[in-house]
């Protein structure tokens, strides 16, 4: 019962700090207590169930771990995982009560970003994935309300992608965006985003892709303008 207080506590603080100081209130609420992440990578199968920070902050060995779980699973390649995104990440999922969460994409190497760019409509050519700095994410019945927590916390980009299923967050400047079968619906601070279309999700409820959606952020096929919305609205 305790911890369950300890998680309400905490949501609420990110909540009433981030409405009030901006950007940096995530990662100060965060080292107020050790956090803890269950994790699923949608294509690697691997799990990551652990505390990643402690009172005295974050804990090197597991960053070193969720660096792996985040790795650029097209190429192999490593990069050191933003503690922000994952400080977001872990508050967005208090926020709406979730205990686990499905990563569909993290690191991208920029040859894999490039390729996913050519290929898949909404794929930002000079993404945050580049960096380390974002974090393609399921969660299943809460995604619709983590999508508005996540606005709320005014942390970073959040997208919102009602036709495949899935949320973007990221630390870099403060911004949201929707893409539907429409495409690139709007640029907004403030909208509830749509309900989930079921049938659309990229998940099933063991948390595995579901045949024909290996490749994450694969929304609309047949739009040849990838990624140019995204450019013109965030060079």
């Amino acid at each position: 019962m305790s911890t369950e207080i300890d998680r309400r506590k905490f949501a609420s603080l990110i909540l009433g700090i981030a409405a009030f100081s901006g950007k940096t209130s995530v990662s100060a609420a965060a080292a107020t207590s050790p956090r803890r992440l269950r994790l699923l990578n949608a294509h690697t199968g691997e799990k990551f169930d652990g505390f990643y920070r402690d009172q005295n902050g974050p804990l090197g060995s597991a960053l070193t771990e969720l660096s792996e779980f985040c790795r650029d699973f097209h190429s192999g390649a490593e990069l050191e995982i933003d503690i922000g995104v994952i400080d977001f990440l872990s508050a967005v999922m208090d926020s709406v009560g979730a205990d686990n969460a499905t990563i569909l994409s993290a690191y991208r190497t920029p040859e894999t970003n490039a390729m996913l760019a050519r290929t898949t409509f909404g794929v930002a050519e000079h993404s945050q994935h580049i960096f380390g700095r974002a974090l393609d994410v399921y969660l299943g019945k809460r995604l619709t309300d983590a999508v508005t927590a996540a606005r709320r916390m005014q942390f970073g980009g959040v997208g919102w992608y009602p036709h495949s299923g899935f949320m973007h967050i990221d630390t870099g400047p403060v911004r949201n965006w929707d893409l539907n079968e429409s495409g690139l619906a709007s640029l907004l601070t403030h909208r509830r985003p749509g309900h989930i279309n079921s049938k659309a999700e990229l998940v099933t409820g063991s948390g595995h892709l579901k045949p024909g959606m290996e490749q994450s952020g694969h929304v609309l096929p047949g739009l040849e303008l990838s990624g140019q919305l995204l450019r013109r609205i965030n060079p």
